[in-house]
């Protein structure tokens, strides 16, 4: 019997799964979404997904019932005899919290690692993991996609002279020497201190600035603290233009109001995680079409590398 593939949608990102199945050729499979008085969530698949290989898509971002309802569709899919459980989870909540940096704190993303694998996941997709490594916390596949190949595209549609890529802090230095690389463009990285989380008292840049137009990478943006003050600090040194592209549109707290007062011309983000509100300032590039393909070069034993350009 030739293996068939089903996805499905959590409740959460079913406007991105909704363009992944379109993307890919397929309708969304029918499951239920129930909740007891008391808030408890129930899930129950509504066709037989006997043999098959599901996909589950849904980002696991706040509140945790996200988290919640993939780990219940996955449980739902095993008991139903599927073949693979495959789940995409566009965005990986609790990836910050990836090693142990002060006394008695919890290693979050592992955590959730091993939910997803007690629970029966036999593949993870997901893309721009707060920490590369992350992967290593799976004893499965792991398909680490990276936003800049929809990312670079778009830079490189601006045609902006004197381009220079920043990185928001030096652990993004990386990130950002890769889309250098690929772009030919130069390089700042900035350099910032904190007293507390999303609070940030000093920063200051490394490398030229004045004359430039900056795009700042990072991997999701989530006051916007960070990159607004970055690029306040860089327009106050002279550059032409400061644009920032994150993959994750996190946007909690006074994000939206950060963002529209600050410098920056434009913050370019994906639908890995649903806007709260429209600003003009933020631009939003679809991932459905990259996880479609990827998908259907997973399925049929296709190398996924062109995909990659970090």
């Amino acid at each position: 019997m030739e293996t068939e593939v089903r996805l499905f949608s959590g409740s959460a990102t079913k406007n991105l799964a909704e363009k992944i199945a379109m993307a890919y050729g397929k309708d969304l499979g029918k499951i239920s979404h129930y909740r007891f008085s008391d808030g408890e969530l129930q899930v129950s698949y509504d066709e037989s997904i006997r043999g098959q290989s599901v996909y589950i898509i849904q980002s696991t971002m706040p509140p945790a019932d996200n988290l919640m309802e993939v780990l219940l569709m996955i449980d739902a899919a095993k008991r139903a005899s599927a073949k693979d459980i495959v789940v995409v989870l566009p965005y990986f909540g609790y990836a910050r919290q990836d090693r142990k940096d002060q006394p008695r704190v919890a290693i979050g993303a592992k955590l959730v690692a091993d939910m997803l694998a007690t629970a029966g996941a036999t593949r993870i997709m997901t893309m721009d993991l707060h920490a590369d490594q992350i992967q290593g916390f799976f004893d499965f596949p792991v398909d680490h996609l990276y936003a800049s190949s929809i990312f670079t595209p778009y830079i490189q549609s601006l045609n902006l002279p004197n381009l220079s890529i920043a990185a928001p802090d030096m652990g993004g230095s990386k990130r950002a020497n890769a889309y250098a690389k690929h772009l030919k463009s130069e390089i700042v990285i900035c350099y910032k201190q904190r007293t507390k989380a999303n609070v940030v008292d000093h920063m200051t840049a490394i490398g030229e600035i004045e004359g430039k137009n900056i795009v700042l990478v990072d991997d999701l943006v989530d006051t916007g603290g960070t990159l607004c003050k970055a690029a306040d600090m860089m327009m106050e040194r002279g550059a032409l233009s400061v644009r920032a592209v994150c993959t994750h549109a996190v946007l909690s707290g006074k994000a939206y109001d950060n963002i529209t007062n600050s410098k920056l011309t434009e913050l370019i983000v994906t639908d890995t995680i649903p806007l709260k509100q429209d600003s003009p300032k933020i631009k939003v590039i679809s991932v459905a079409d990259l996880f479609a393909k990827v998908i259907h070069s997973v399925q049929n034993f296709e190398s996924i590398s062109s995909n990659f350009i970090m």
